[in-house]
Order: C-alpha cells, then structure tokens, then sequence
C-alpha cells in the first residue's frame, strides 16, 4: 500500500472522533509459548489498517482538540545488543515513509507522553478497539491495555472505535482488491498442488503440506486461517483442523484454506473425491450444493441485503433435500446447514465489516454453502470469493474449478 492510503483512512477515521478525545491503538506483542520461545507475531489488523506498520510494540495515538488532529507513531527504539539475536529494528525514518506519520517516537516513551497528554489538557474520551473475548473470556491485546488504562484514567469515556474502522473497510479500495486477487491467485496453485498429489491411504496432513510448499515459495505472510483437510466423516465438523487422519478409497475430503499476502487473505474451499471418481450420492449432494453456490452469486448485484444470500441457499435446500429424501419438513434443514453462507473477506478472514447492510459495490466476500450428513459421512462445501461490483459481480477465484466433471477430469489426467 502507498503511504497516502494510510493517510487517508486516518483523516476519515479523525472526522469521525469527537472533539476532546484521544485514540490509541497497539500493534500488539507475540505471547510466549514456554521458556524463551514467543509465538508467532502478526499485526493487530485494525492498527495495521491505519498504519502499515507490523512491527511489535507499535502504538498509534491520535489527539484531537478544537477539531484539530495530531497523530503520533511510537515504535520500539534500535538496541544494538538486542538486534544481534532478533534482527534489525524499524528506524524512524522507515516508520515514517511506510506509515506517513510524521511524529515517531519510542515505545518506552509512551507512558510518559501518555501522563503528558492528560496532565496538560483536557480529553474526556478514550477510542480503543474492543474485541469480543473468545470463549474462554480472555480479550486480545487492545482489550487487555484498555483495561490498564481506565484503571489508570477512570474518568475517561471508553468508545470503541471497532465498528467504525470495520465500516470503512467494509468497501475495498483498488490496492486492496488487488491485494486480495494476489492471496486468492496463490491459494488456487497451492489447491490446485493438492488436487494433483491426491489419492488413497495419504495422511492429511500430507496433502496440506502441498499447500505449505506454496504458500511459501510465494513469499506469503502466513495463512488466512489454519488449514482444513477433512476426509470422510471428518467433513461433517465445521472447523476440523488435526488433520491427521488417514483418506481412504471411496471417501471425500473436504479442503478449505487460503494464502495470506501482504497480510490480505484467501479463503476457498472444494469438496474432492479421494480416490478420483464420486458415487452416485456424493455426487447427487455435491450437486445440490453447486446449485445453491450458484444461485447466491447469481443474485449477488449491490442493494440487495446481505442477509438474503443465505435466504436464498435455504430454499434451495429445503426443496432439492425434501425431493431426495433426506428431510421431510423445512425445520429439518438445519441439522444438515448449521452456518451462514458468506462473510467479508479482506484483512482478515472473517473481517471486520459491516453485515447488516446492503451489498455495495466494492465489497469482497465469500459464497460457501454446505451441507454436513454425519449419519453417511458426507461433508460438502465450495467456497469461492467474490467482488461485488457496480452491475453484479465478478468470482475472484473462477480459474478454480468446481463441477465434478471438471474434477474428475483432472484427477484422471494427472494420476
């Protein structure tokens, strides 16, 4: 990204803040894993958003006052003895041409100048991101420096500055769009690998290794998630990531992944027969699954709501699954489709946009209908991204293919 894109997010962002405020946003540090090992650290997305910078212990603070705004980057400070086990650090000047902030400080300053803010003016508000907790009821890094730092101000007035941030990243700009083509372009070769390395009695993790192969000889940042390779009844558990199972002769393995670039994501998934050919009934299912993948892109135009997309992959079921048999009245579908059928796709993989809205052109997201039949070890669900743009839409990942022809016909010619 040009630093001029930063920029503007920044001044949309300001235009948004009340007078009297301050916003602060942190990078974010790896935890440690155990002894002196840390995991590994990836940028709060919300401060890399704002700032391009992917550093640790990175904190941007913008103040604003009589509708002026003055914004300050503070970055860990060069530590000669530190950087001969860790690597070089960010000097102010790289900071600056990368983020276009102007004022860089050092992180262990932060503290003091945080004191001087408070001390020489009056702010009565506090934007932080806040972050639901996950299910153990632990907050990410932003929360847990909230928590600090109204126990230090408790006058302050917290405002979460999260759903304004995922208003504006709700619509992608061109180097964003750009970016994202990029991961799905590598997420399709790494699939592709897979598709020609598969067959009976592999590990699963096995075939997901092709995939790491070409994640990083693509110079990726990471992954969009962990990887799911799912054979058998496998494929009936939404999010399956041990990958460790056996794929056996006559079952399917359920494959949803995605290449990370630049820290925008991919996220597809394809439902493959393990040993080339589908029977009759997983064929039957995977056809049904096509249909309702293809009606919702089909619809997908901007004003429509972005909750009728899975309006629209429920009656195709109800009626394809009542004709086959499998459920005999509408209540029933949801013991076979238990998620909705699309999310924002952008910085990360479920991003952090607006959903009860309207489509707009110039939203990426995911169409990914799936049906689960754990009694007959049957889990189907393809997964394609897709531009929303100003007269329908455009499938960033259609060089992918689907049907189970095609799939059929390239396991057969790459056996």
């Amino acid at each position: 990204m040009k630093k001029e894109s930063y920029i503007d997010r920044r001044e949309l962002l300001a235009s948004c803040i009340e007078n009297d405020s301050v916003l602060v946003l942190f990078s974010g540090l790896a935890p440690q894993r155990s002894a002196d090992y840390p995991y590994v650290f990836t940028p709060y997305r919300p401060f890399y958003y704002l700032t391009g910078i992917d550093r640790e212990d990175a904190i941007l603070v913008m103040v604003k006052k009589k509708g002026k705004v003055n914004t300050f980057l503070f970055i860990e400070k060069p530590d000669e003895k530190i950087e001969k086990w860790t690597g070089i650090r960010m000097k102010p000047d790289e900071a600056k041409n990368i983020s276009g902030i102007e004022s860089i400080f050092f992180s262990e300053d932060f503290k003091d100048y945080f004191n001087r803010i408070f001390g020489g003016q009056e702010i009565k508000n506090i934007y932080m991101s806040i972050e639901h907790m996950d299910s153990k009821g632990i907050g990410n890094y932003n929360y847990q420096k909230s928590i600090e730092i109204l126990k230090r101000y408790p006058s302050l007035n917290l405002i979460n500055v999260l759903h304004i941030i995922g208003k504006m990243r709700t619509i992608k700009s061109d180097e964003e769009i750009t970016a994202i083509e990029k991961a799905v372009k590598i997420t399709q070769v790494g699939l592709t690998e897979m598709l020609k390395n598969l067959k009976p009695n592999l590990k699963e993790y096995e075939l997901e290794s092709e995939f790491d192969y070409v994640v990083r000889k693509n110079g990726c940042t990471g992954f969009s998630f962990k990887t799911i390779v799912a054979s058998g009844k496998n494929g009936t558990i939404l999010h399956y990531e041990s990958n460790r199972d056996e794929m056996k002769d006559g079952d399917l393995v359920l494959i949803d992944l995605g290449a990370e670039k630049n820290y925008y994501c991919g996220d597809l998934t394809r439902t493959f027969p393990v040993n080339g050919k589908y029977s009759k009934r997983q064929k039957q299912i995977y056809d049904i699954v096509l249909e309702a993948q293809r009606k919702v892109i089909e619809a997908i135009v901007p004003g429509i709501p972005f909750s009728s997309l899975n309006d629209i992959v429920k009656a195709v079921y109800e009626e394809r699954l009542m004709e086959i048999g499998l459920i005999d009245k509408k209540e029933e579908l949801q013991k076979y489709y238990f998620h909705g059928v699309s999310h924002h796709l952008g910085l990360d993989t479920h991003d952090v946009c607006e959903y009860d809205i309207n489509l707009k052109a110039g939203m990426v997201i995911t169409v990914e209908p799936g049906l689960y039949i754990s009694e007959e070890s049957i889990g189907i669900r393809i997964e394609d991204d897709v531009l929303v743009t100003e007269d329908g839409c455009r499938v960033l990942s259609n060089d992918m293919i689907r049907t189970t022809e095609e799939i059929e016909a390239f396991m057969e010619n790459n056996k």
